[in-house]
């Protein structure tokens, strides 16, 4: 584990492990980082809580993640411009899921980002080097599965990418303990 004198604190909703919030927790225990966890519910009290959470200054937005050391922000938020083109997570409303969501953007926005991944041998976007970007993949693809908007079959380079990062040490423990 990767020392750090005063633990990082890593704010978030509590959804498990969907969102994109998840591709920050993923990055953290795959480099090793120790942090503590602060989950908010996501329900009805969740406007008031992003109110106070803005009031008190752990986040300019009031949208979380957040990450906290030393009782200062790091950043704005885990998300960047870059992440919005080639990251999203899946949109439900209620419990309807939109068909064209499914049937129509998902399978295109995978054929994209496999051509991506095709670019180099891999397994990872930039090749044997993982990036940033990789937890952000993956993290979309897991998304997808739980909510079950990922198509019946992934290009072949995305799935070889899911097999060799889900076999990561600690992410292979992370999986299994939160499964």
């Amino acid at each position: 584990m990767a020392m750090i004198k005063d633990p990082l604190v890593y704010h978030y909703l509590d959804i498990g492990r969907l969102g994109r919030g998840e591709v920050v927790n993923l990055f953290l225990k795959d480099a090793g980082v120790e942090f503590k966890t602060v989950l908010y519910p996501w329900d009805a009290t969740w406007p008031q809580q992003s109110e106070t959470l803005k009031n008190q200054g752990l986040t300019r937005t009031g949208k979380l993640p957040a990450l906290e050391y030393k009782g200062d922000m790091m950043g704005k938020q885990a998300r960047r411009n870059i992440l919005w083109t080639l990251f999203r997570t899946s949109i439900l409303i209620g419990d309807e899921k939109k068909p064209e969501y499914k049937d129509k953007y998902v399978p295109e926005y995978y054929r994209l980002v496999a051509q991506y991944y095709s670019d180099f041998e891999g397994p990872y976007l930039l090749g044997d080097k993982i990036t940033y970007v990789d937890f952000a993949i993956y993290q979309s693809i897991d998304n997808d599965r739980r909510t079950g908007t990922l198509p019946s079959v992934l290009p072949e380079a995305l799935l070889r990418f899911k097999e060799v990062f889900e076999k990561r040490p600690r992410i292979t423990d992370y999986i299994k303990q939160n499964e």
